[in-house]
């Protein structure tokens, strides 16, 4: 039930962003949230930059991105020496 909740919190307009997933009521992409936690940037620096976000916001985010990566197809790479 939690994570419905959180996945309501993500929608895809195509007018917006392209139709990029974003946080409901904001123009602030799943993507963008991720390139901030990468950074290195902590929730709570989040949230103090972005007072209009919620943590829950935040952890839908991560669902988000682990759902698509879930349902990523992997091939297997071939590695070359690059020598003939």
């Amino acid at each position: 039930m939690a994570a419905v909740k959180l996945r309501n919190r993500i929608i895809v307009d195509p007018d917006i962003l392209a139709g990029k997933p974003i946080i409901k009521g904001t123009r602030i992409s799943v993507e963008f949230i991720l390139g901030l936690l990468a950074q290195g940037m902590s929730t709570e620096e989040i949230l103090k930059a972005y007072p209009h976000l919620e943590k829950q916001d935040i952890k839908a985010a991560l669902e988000y991105a682990s759902d698509v990566l879930e349902d990523e197809k992997v091939f297997p790479l071939t590695v070359s020496s690059g020598r003939k």
